[in-house]
């Protein structure tokens, strides 16, 4: 591989809701970029999302800036519809993605600048905005009995819509809005689901309005500020009460029961000597922020995780975070994407300016 670092001024680290927002405010400042993307085509993670998540069943989907997604079919595939939208998006903006590109690590190179090494070849930037989100890095809780289970095991991650359970007894581990879609779903043609979680659920009726919007982000946003590991949106804020909720509360489906004591070969057991058997077990529980290519600069607080003010690194300025923590929702990526865009300026003219006094 040609080791000779391309020169930019901003490199742009995934080209999903967040990544496209910021390019397009990169562009519209004629700010010298790239975007780099490690997914086979647009679409970010929603290319990725099971094909029984329709577009009509899609909680929260933000139109990017400048272009707004209309005549949606609401009974075609969410991964389709969005993947098709985020392409005309790149194609009208010229937004010139470069894909697939891996990006193994991030350094600081030592002239000021970074050093962004990739499946590509080598980029020295200026700055950087990471726009990885989650969904690469799947979390899997452990338990005790674990690799016993002789059954399946995934991962929303991996998660291939109903088809495959028909007949099949599933534990559905998690409390968020994916696990509850897993099994209204599953239970139309599973033999058995039971639904798992740490904690009970918290539905919420009625409107969710910007007030409660916001109160939900500040939740997140203190954490991030005091270098604590992001938690979701959706966990602040609870589950929406709708129609097919209700009939699952009203069928025994969303009947949840508190986290098993250990798995077993053929299911699970709970410390009151309860047992259930399963032939599988999902695990909806959730994803972590995909930041290890960040590792080599060090900005994880001891809390574990890495603190930002707005979008920006406080251990490194030239590092903004777009779809992290307070920003990880789509409205919340268009948002965090102008805001970043508007501190580089301010920082690309500092380095300017400082460059010419000399």
């Amino acid at each position: 591989m040609n080791d000779i670092a391309r020169d930019v001024d901003v490199v742009v680290i995934g080209a999903g809701q967040a990544g496209l927002s910021t390019a397009y405010h990169l562009t519209r400042a004629g700010v010298d970029h790239v975007v780099l993307d490690h997914a086979p085509r647009p679409g970010g993670a929603w290319q990725f999302r099971w094909p029984s998540l329709t577009y009509g069943r899609v909680h929260g989907m933000h139109a990017l800036p400048g272009m707004e997604l209309t005549g949606a079919d609401p009974l075609r595939p969410s991964s389709e519809v969005v993947g098709e939208y985020f392409a005309a998006y790149e194609d009208h903006f010229g937004l010139r993605v470069r894909r697939p590109v891996d990006v193994s690590a991030v350094r600081d190179a030592g002239d000021g600048r970074l050093r962004v090494e990739t499946s590509a070849g080598t980029w020295s930037a200026r700055a950087l905005v990471n726009a990885t989100g989650t969904w690469d890095r799947p979390f899997w809780p452990r338990y005790p009995g674990q690799e016993t289970f002789r059954g399946r095991q995934l991962h929303t991650a991996n998660y291939p819509g109903p088809q495959e359970f028909a007949g099949a007894r599933v534990i559905v581990v998690g409390g968020g809005t994916s696990a509850v879609q897993h099994l209204l779903e599953m239970s139309e043609v599973a033999e058995r689901t039971v639904w798992v979680t740490r904690r009970p659920p918290v539905f919420h009726d009625g409107g969710f309005g910007e007030a409660e919007g916001r109160a939900a982000v500040a939740l997140v946003d203190e954490r991030v500020r005091r270098g604590l590991p992001p938690q979701s949106v959706v966990s602040v804020t609870g589950l929406p009460l709708n129609d097919a909720v209700r009939a699952g509360l009203a069928s025994g489906v969303l009947d949840r029961r508190a986290l098993f004591d250990r798995i077993t070969p053929d299911g699970a057991v709970w410390a009151d000597g309860g047992r259930v058997g399963a032939d599988v077990i999902l695990w909806a529980t959730g994803f972590r922020a995909a930041v290890e290519h960040l590792a080599p600069l060090h900005l994880r607080e001891p809390g574990g995780g890495i603190r930002v003010e707005g979008t920006r690194a406080v251990r490194d300025e030239r590092i903004h975070l777009v779809g992290y923590g307070p920003s990880a929702s789509t409205i919340g990526a268009n948002r965090a994407g102008g805001a970043a865009v508007r501190e580089l300026r301010r920082l690309l003219n500092r380095a300017a300016a400082a460059t010419t006094a000399l």
